[in-house]
């Protein structure tokens, strides 16, 4: 049985009052703060039945063992950690144009892990495997060091005001721990469309030793990065929305 919580929808902020976030203890006994909430949300029932009928097939368990990407995909191909994917669109977009590598999502909200297995089944793709539990806690239990070719994290919550920003996905430990499972070569690919938020994210970035700008500042949006629907209208409005790009040298 499926008991995730379910998401506020992409044009929410995080409401004033006090929402429900808990901390976990990892297998090393730190806590870290989940940049989730439990909220109720509308899940479709279309969503709901591609939960029930269609997780066994595409999505893995959460565990507290390494991954094997060779096993869980079928086959051996460069594998990119897609965290928190909202509804699905640019997840399921971007493995498309790219069928030679393999997609892992992250997502802990019912609607989206729904809305992307249905978008799986219509497209006949086969390059996306889901896990549906916290991504800090798949980070660091499931996937082994040295192991991905890429991370993205597409407009991730911004917890806009400052007594909410400790919740933050962003944040140096996190992003240490992405660098250290990225190979070398790999590299972490943000986006956001919150100016304080893409000033966090330059400096943590930044911040890793591991790692490397790609560009001076923010970066342009790559081409296999696809133009959303909520992205384009916050820029017809005249949002701004910052990407970037950051690689882990090659030995």
């Amino acid at each position: 049985m499926i008991t995730t919580p379910t998401a506020p929808s992409d044009s929410a902020a995080p409401d004033d009052g006090a929402p429900e976030v808990t901390t976990s203890t990892a297998l090393s006994g730190t806590t870290h703060i989940r940049s989730f909430v439990h909220r109720r949300a509308h899940i479709t029932p279309g969503q709901r039945e591609a939960l029930d009928r269609l997780m066994p097939q595409w999505s893995i368990p959460y565990r507290p063992s390494i991954l094997d990407f060779e096993k869980a995909f079928g086959r051996q191909a460069p594998t990119i950690l897609e965290i928190g994917f909202g509804m699905g669109e640019t997840t399921q977009k971007i493995a498309e144009a790219r069928p030679d590598d393999n997609f892992l999502g992250v997502e802990v909200f019912n609607a989206g892990v729904g809305a992307l297995l249905k978008r799986i089944e219509e497209s006949g793709q086969t390059n996306i495997r889901i896990i549906q539990h916290d991504a800090v806690e798949v980070a660091r239990d499931m996937i082994a060091p040295d192991s991905l070719a890429g991370v993205h994290i597409y407009f991730p919550d911004p917890w806009p005001k400052t007594r909410h920003h400790k919740r933050r996905l962003v944040q140096p430990a996190f992003i240490s721990l992405l660098a250290s499972r990225i190979k070398p070569g790999g590299y972490i690919h943000c986006a956001t469309d919150w100016e304080n938020y893409a000033e966090q994210m330059l400096e943590v970035l930044g911040g890793e030793p591991l790692l490397v700008n790609t560009a001076s500042g923010y970066a342009p949006r790559p081409d296999f990065r696809p133009q959303t629907k909520f992205e384009t209208r916050g820029l017809r409005l005249g949002h701004g929305v910052w990407d970037l790009i950051f690689t882990r040298p090659a030995r």
